[in-house]
C-alpha cells in the first residue's frame, strides 16, 4: 500500500499555535494549483510498481479551495498513478468551510472521508487559540457532515490554559453525541516562534501545564474506550473499521509521497522533504526541478524510527523484526534498554510484542527515545 500526500499552503488566518507552513495570502494560489498537478506528472516514475490506496490533502487548510481545484488534483494522481479501486481520499477541513453546499459539493466528488479541525467546542479556547470558527459553525457542519459522509474524523486539543476536567469531559461528550467514528486528540504543545510561544514569554497566557494534560489524557483514553473506540496509536482513536488508513501507512512504514512546499516522501530506505518557500517552490516546478532535499536513512535511523513508531501504535514493536531486519547486537541493547521500563510497569512484553502500559502511555515519546540508539559501537 502506497499513498499520496498532498500539501495546501493556504489559510485564512493563522492559529496561535501553529508551526506548520502556510500562507494567508492566495494571491499565487492559482499559480501554486498548477504547481501541485506538474509535480504529481513529475514525480509519477516514483510509484510505477506502487498502487496508491491513500490520497490526503493536508496543510495549510486544504477546504479553503475550491471544489474544483480539489477534483483537479485528484483528476491529476488518477492519470498518473495506478489507483485502488477503493482508495481511501481525505480532505482536512476547518468548520468554516464546510457549508451544507460545499459539503455536498465534496460528497459529490471521489473524496470520502473529512479531517474537521474542531479543536474545542468552546468559544473561550477557539479565541485563546485564533480559530478561525465559532463554536455554532463547528455543532453546525458536523450535523450537516454526519448526514452525507460516513467517515469523519474529527480533532480536539487538551491541556488548553483554564481548562479544567470537567469543561474538557464535556468536549468529549459532546464530540461523541453526532456519532463520530474516528477521533484525532493532541495535547496544546508550544512551538518556538509561534504567537502561542510570544504570549506565553509575556505572560499573557499561561503556560500549559503537563499534569493536567497527563490527566486530561487519561480522561480521553478512559472515556473513548468505554464507548467502543480502539485507541490504535498515541493520539488516535477509532471505531473498528474506521482506522485512517493514510496515518496507519505512515507508522508501518509503507511508501508514500508528498506533493507541495515543506512535503515529506519516503520509499522504505530515504527521506525527503519539499522547500517550504511557496514562491520558490512555484518557480522550481516551472522549470522541472523537483525542490526536495532527501536523506538516505542509516540503518541505525531505521531502527530508531521504528522504536518511535511501534511504541505509538497497537502494533506495538516486534522483537523478531528486530532481530530480522537489525540484528542480534540491536535485539540486545533493546532487551537492556527494557529492562527498567518493564520493570516500572512502563512497558509490557507479551509474545515477543512490546507495547506501552495504560500507565506509560503518555510517555511513549520519552520512552521511545530512551530506546533509541545513538552509537552502537
Amino acid at each position: 500500500m502506497s499513498g499520496i500526500y498532498i500539501h495546501i499552503p493556504f489559510c485564512k488566518q493563522a492559529c496561535h499555535y501553529c508551526d506548520f507552513h502556510f500562507s494567508t495570502s492566495l494571491k499565487k494560489k492559482d499559480e501554486m494549483i498548477l504547481a501541485l498537478a506538474k509535480e504529481i506528472e513529475l514525480r509519477k516514475s516514483e510509484f510505477q510498481e506502487e498502487i496508491v490506496e491513500t490520497i490526503y490533502f493536508g496543510g495549510g487548510t486544504p477546504s479553503i479551495l475550491p471544489i474544483a481545484d480539489l477534483k483537479f488534483l485528484i483528476d491529476e494522481i488518477y492519470q498518473n498513478y495506478k489507483v485502488s479501486e477503493n482508495p481511501e481520499i481525505t480532505v482536512e477541513a476547518n468548520p468554516d468551510d464546510l457549508s451544507e453546499e460545499r459539503i455536498v459539493e465534496l460528497s459529490k466528488n471521489k473524496v470520502n472521508r473529512l479531517s474537521i479541525g474542531i479543536q474545542s467546542f468552546f468559544e473561550d479556547d477557539l479565541k485563546l487559540m485564533n480559530r478561525a470558527h465559532n463554536s455554532e459553525e463547528a455543532q453546525k457542519c458536523l450535523e450537516i457532515a454526519t448526514q452525507y459522509f460516513d467517515n469523519i474524523s474529527l480533532d480536539l486539543i487538551y491541556g488548553i490554559p483554564g481548562s479544567s476536567n470537567e469543561k474538557w469531559k464535556q468536549n468529549i461528550e459532546k464530540a461523541l453525541s453526532f456519532g463520530i467514528p474516528h477521533i484525532s486528540s493532541y495535547a496544546l504543545t508550544v512551538e518556538p516562534k509561534t504567537a502561542l510561544d510570544k504570549f506565553i514569554q509575556k505572560g499573557v497566557i499561561k503556560a500549559p501545564d503537563d499534569e493536567v494534560a497527563q490527566e486530561q489524557f487519561h480522561i480521553l483514553v478512559e472515556t473513548l474506550q468505554e464507548k467502543g473506540f480502539v485507541h490504535y496509536e498515541l493520539s488516535n482513536f477509532s471505531k473498528p473499521d474506521y482506522f485512517s488508513k493514510n496515518n496507519s501507512s505512515y507508522w508501518l512504514g509503507k511508501k508514500y509521497i508528498g506533493i507541495g512546499p515543506s512535503a515529506h516522501s519516503y520509499d522504505g530506505i530515504n527521506r525527503g522533504w519539499n522547500i517550504a518557500n511557496n514562491t520558490l517552490y512555484i518557480k522550481s516546478i516551472q522549470e522541472n526541478k523537483i525542490p526536495i532535499e532527501t536523506e538516505n536513512l542509516t540503518e541505525t535511523d531505521r531502527y530508531n524510527e521504528y522504536i518511535m513508531t511501534g511504541l505509538r501504535t497497537i502494533w506495538g514493536v516486534s522483537l523478531a523484526r528486530i532481530k530480522q531486519e537489525f540484528g542480534e547486537k540491536y535485539l540486545t541493547y533493546l532487551n537492556k534498554q527494557t529492562a527498567k521500563f518493564i520493570a516500572d510497569d512502563l512497558l509490557s512484553l507479551s509474545d515477543g510484542i512490546l507495547t506501552t502500559t495504560k500507565k506509560g502511555k503518555f510517555l511513549t515519546d520519552g520512552i521511545a527515545s530512551d530506546l533509541f540508539l545513538v552509537n552502537l559501537d
